[in-house]
């Protein structure tokens, strides 16, 4: 491309792409992310069986149930920390120890998968706060007045010292500049 070449308007690809970049911006994206992928490990391993030959090995626990339960709790905590932003303190927390408990419940935790990806995901979502949003670009008028406005005198907007008086801390002798009136109000 030459720098002639006119810019081509943005196709439907381009847009959705941007739009889920501000999207996954505003929230824990990665936090939920990793919360969701840890949940499927620990509900998955103890109902897998594992074909050797002719031979089934059943990684089947007697807490199976619980697995399952912790799995899907994950998962949905996962989601709420995509579309309700407010609550990651809360899942953060509750991911951490949702992987925590799934190490003696789920067969050490999905393997070590799915226990490292909880206690990540939920370091992440609490660590996670909301983008400042971006500041006004300061007026580059007049930099002597330091952004003050232009009808403004800034010789009767600063309080000189009065040398020779005495100094009234009252702040309503027009001696020091206030011209009877209080500085607080």
């Amino acid at each position: 491309m030459s720098a002639e070449t006119p810019a081509e308007p943005a196709g439907q690809f381009s847009r959705r792409r941007v739009q889920f970049r501000a999207w996954r911006g505003e929230r824990p994206f990665w936090a939920g992310l990793f919360v969701m992928l840890a949940g499927l490990p620990i509900a998955y391993f103890p109902y897998a069986h594992l074909q050797v030959g002719h031979l089934t090995l059943a990684m089947a626990t007697t807490a199976g149930a619980g697995s399952l339960i912790i799995g899907v709790l994950l998962v949905v905590l996962g989601f709420s920390l995509w579309f309700q932003k407010h609550v990651r303190t809360f899942a953060g927390i509750a991911a951490i120890l949702l992987g925590l408990v799934s190490i003696p419940v789920s067969n050490i935790g999905g393997f070590l998968m799915g226990f490292l990806l909880a206690l990540i995901g939920g370091a992440m979502a609490v660590a996670w706060a909301p983008g400042e949003p971006p500041a006004e670009e300061a007026r580059e008028d007049d930099p002597a007045t330091g952004g003050a406005p232009a009808a403004m005198d800034p010789d009767t907007t600063i309080l000189k010292p009065v040398v020779g008086e005495p100094n009234d801390l009252s702040g309503t002798s027009p001696a020091n500049g206030a011209n009877g009136r209080h500085s607080a109000g």
